[in-house]
């Protein structure tokens, strides 16, 4: 199958209208076409500077317009990250993703930034970081230190994206993307289903992520935590073959991306988990929370991957 980047609205569309076993069949086809079957990729993700961002998202417990009863904290400690750094390898994960609620960091918060992503490095880990927007300058900076990857997700369509967030623009988001490939770093770059939007908007995020020149090398797709405090705490649920179908689309149109399955799973049954996988999902986030909110228990995810066959990707395992 060729890797195309010349998707249109109306295929997409066709590809989410699909009979749900057609959608997932093709999913499936695509997905072994370009990854062993039955391997998962682990990741852990750690906050090192908690709330108090000044942007306005709408789903996000850390913005400082929200009362979610969150405390800002200040920026961690190199060596605590590390401390965090080494249990998540011990616990069975490849990559570390390190996580700053910030508009967009200042130059002495990225200097400690980069020792942790070197620290985090010469661990065998791979590494990851979302810090909100970045110039070219700064990433940069964060290539020079070993960052494999940067995560900005675009959140939603372009025609949506107000909606959610007034702070910024779609536009910012495209920018930063372009600075972290620029730089030569991996893109990981997503969005979040269950916010209000129709199943256009679910097309539309999928369509700007799959006519990117590069696809992204990882795509998160998020299902909405609702937190008590912020403009989206009272969205009604998504329907989760909505979410599945998601998933599905994704990895028939970025086809040699990693698809991780990734908030939200807290509230899925094993069953809706299975569905995701089978749809092409091959990462989670291990560890028993996402920045702020729920994350299965570790044992759990041991347990459902031991009912499905699946064992992790790369050399440490569960």
């Amino acid at each position: 199958m060729d890797i195309r980047h010349d998707w249109t609205r109306a295929e997409l569309a066709r590809l989410y209208a699909l009979p749900f076993s057609d959608l997932i069949f093709e999913a499936q086809s695509v997905h072994r076409q370009h990854f062993p079957a039955n391997e998962v990729q682990i990741s852990t993700l750690l906050s090192i500077k908690t709330g108090g961002c000044p942007e306005d998202c709408g789903y996000c417990s850390q913005s400082a317009y929200h009362k979610s009863g969150l405390k800002a904290e200040k920026l961690m400690d190199v060596c605590a990250v590390l401390a965090e750094a080494k249990k998540a390898k011990a616990a069975g994960a490849t990559r570390f993703c390190m996580g700053a609620a910030w508009r967009a960091p200042k130059e002495r918060d990225l200097e400690a930034v980069c020792e942790m992503v070197a620290e985090v490095k010469a661990l065998g880990l791979e590494t990851c970081v979302t810090l909100g927007m970045l110039t070219g300058g700064q990433a940069g900076k964060l290539k020079q230190a070993g960052l494999d990857y940067y995560n900005h997700n675009i959140d939603t369509s372009p025609e949506y994206y107000q909606e959610i967030i007034t702070t910024r623009n779609f536009q910012d988001r495209l920018d930063t993307l372009c600075a972290v490939r620029e730089a030569g770093i991996n893109v990981c770059c997503g969005g979040i289903v269950g916010m209000g939007e129709e199943e256009s908007d679910r097309i539309g995020m999928l369509l700007t992520l799959a006519t990117m020149d590069v696809h992204p090398e990882s795509v998160p797709i998020n299902l909405l935590v609702r937190v008590g405090g912020t403009k989206l705490a009272q969205t009604a649920p998504l329907d989760i073959f909505d979410f599945v179908r998601t998933i599905a689309v994704a990895r028939i149109t970025m086809p040699k991306s990693m698809v991780r399955l990734s908030a939200g799973r807290e509230y899925m049954h094993e069953e809706a988990q299975a569905l995701c996988f089978l749809a092409g999902a091959n990462s989670i986030f291990y560890g028993e929370k996402l920045l702020t909110t729920p994350n299965p228990e570790a044992h759990k995810d041991r347990q459902l991957f031991a009912k499905l066959g699946i064992t992790p990707m790369g050399s440490n395992p569960l």
